[in-house]
């Protein structure tokens, strides 16, 4: 990215995409969080928790929710739909960044839980990884879909290539 020298934005005032770099930090503090989450429960002699399907369900209601925004933008900037405010515009790429570092955040914090969970020989164990894992799939699902949302954003002009 081309910087000015006052170290402020780009002369063309142009946004980059979230990095990859934030995505992959912060599923791995997800990761590892969500690895010590059975370690600190057993320290403290509490149980450690029990991860439900609804969990599971409502991140995968979210991306839904995400893909179709995403796909409604897309068409509202390609002229297919009435085309949104640019304060409209600027708010769903904040949500898209946002749902980007969460859906990682919980993405990672659901594996972590799940992978803590291989090969214990416990009550419940099997249950607790099937379900975390599953709910990890579903934190991916929502960061893949923020993604697409965050590409959705971009407003072409003349001089992009398509």
């Amino acid at each position: 990215m081309n910087r000015d020298p006052s170290g402020g934005l780009p002369p063309d005032g142009r946004l980059e995409s979230i990095g990859a770099g934030a995505v992959v930090t912060t599923l791995c503090v997800g990761l590892i969080a969500g690895w010590l989450v059975r370690r600190v429960a057993a320290s403290f002699d509490r149980t450690a928790p029990l991860v439900t399907w609804t969990q599971s369900l409502v991140l995968f209601f979210g991306a839904a929710i995400l893909a179709l925004v995403a796909w409604h933008t897309r068409r509202a900037l390609d002229g297919t739909q009435p085309r949104p405010e640019p304060h409209r515009l600027v708010n769903r790429l904040v949500l898209a960044r946002a749902s980007a570092v969460a859906g990682a955040l919980v993405a990672g914090g659901y594996l972590g839980y799940a992978v803590s969970w291989l090969g214990v020989r416990a009550e419940l164990a099997d249950e607790r990884a099937v379900r975390s894992g599953l709910a990890g799939l579903g934190g991916l699902v929502v960061l893949m879909s923020a993604l697409l949302l965050e590409r959705a954003c971009r407003v072409r002009t003349p001089d992009d290539s398509p």
